[in-house]
């Protein structure tokens, strides 16, 4: 364990975030900007971002919701196998890349992709390789669910190889499995959750079930959450942080039907901190949540330094503006490290 007292982080960026709209954009955005200088915004709203015309009133309604704070909100569009290379071409400048949803797969994925038939993707998939839009993907199948990303594996592969100008990012990692893949392709690349480098399933479900870490993909088993601490501990070049913070409203989280994501947002940092301290890897914190990230997606960050310091935090039990609530990870806990206020 070091003795440091304090620690910054340079332009940490989220690569995986789930922003909603309306009122819960106004309670989690700022929760986001204000310590992170930019982050990967997800599209699958209701209805998911599928035209320019939404894709930048969606920007707009985040810049605004985060005016206060130096934040730049990288936006996805929804995947589609029809786009045309015109439209893709006319929206490129505008989005950071595009995100594939198996239909049904989690939340708000109903009008997702139904098959994964190379072929089926191919339109798409060209005028992507050809104008360099990075391809985002959901990697489940619809399997039993202890399996649903092992058995996607082979789809990543057919795609890699069919595609090898294409980049390519599995999203939220959470098996050894896939981080032995970022090794076979020069076009695979991933990101991996806060959660997934701390739970595995028997702390989600192992005794009373813990609502508030039910996500999907599910936590797995303790030799997957090993591999992906030891990656992301090394700052593997190929992985990236994304939260994948995913709010929802406490009643939709603590019912018989619990909405599937962890809310991390607030306490993503401190813990991240924490965590790499533990392990004597401070030194690869800033690849892990900025570097490698600027180098996938060829990104230039606003400027913006986060100080954390070695004071208490204690996580609040709950965030809330006007109707909207959300109970985050670790709700009245104490972590180790807070963020100074500027």
């Amino acid at each position: 364990m070091s003795s440091l007292t304090t620690f910054e982080i340079n332009e940490p960026l989220d690569m995986h975030l789930h922003l909603r709209d309306g009122d819960m954009l106004k309670l989690v955005g700022p929760l986001t900007s204000n310590t992170f200088t930019g982050a990967l915004i997800m599209p699958n709203l209701v209805p998911p971002i599928t035209t320019k015309e939404a894709l930048l009133s969606y920007k707009d309604r985040i810049k605004e919701a985060c005016k206060d704070d130096i934040f730049d909100p990288h936006v996805t569009l929804f995947f589609k196998d029809d786009y045309s290379y015109e439209f893709l071409e006319n929206i490129k400048d505008d989005i950071i890349g595009i995100k594939l949803y198996p239909a049904g797969i989690t939340t708000n994925s109903e009008t997702g992709v139904s098959s994964m038939d190379v072929e089926v993707l191919r339109p798409t998939l060209e005028s992507m390789s050809k104008l360099g839009i990075p391809f985002c993907v959901h990697g489940e199948t619809n399997g039993f669910v202890m399996d649903r990303e092992r058995e996607f594996m082979p789809i990543y592969e057919s795609i890699a190889q069919a595609f090898p100008d294409l980049k390519i990012i599995m999203e939220h990692i959470t098996t050894k499995d896939a981080v032995e893949l970022l090794e076979k392709y020069d076009n695979l690349h991933a990101t991996v959750t806060l959660q997934h480098l701390l739970i595995t399933l028997d702390d989600v479900a192992g005794g009373m079930l813990q609502p508030h870490l039910f996500c999907k993909p599910i936590a797995k088993r303790p030799e997957d959450r090993s591999a992906l601490l030891n990656a992301a501990l090394k700052a593997h070049p190929k992985l990236m942080f994304g939260s994948d913070s995913a709010p929802h409203p406490k009643h939709k989280k603590e019912s018989c039907g619990c909405a599937a994501g962890v809310f991390t947002s607030p306490i993503a940092l401190q813990v991240l901190v924490e965590l790499f301290e533990e392990h004597n890897c401070l030194d690869n914190l800033n690849d892990f949540v900025s570097l490698n990230a600027q180098r996938v997606y060829n990104l230039k960050p606003k400027k913006k330094t986060i100080k954390l310091v070695k004071k208490d935090f204690v996580v609040p039990a709950i965030y809330e503006y006007k109707n909207e609530n959300v109970v985050p990870m670790y709700a009245n806990e104490t972590l180790a490290w807070s963020i100074e206020k500027s």
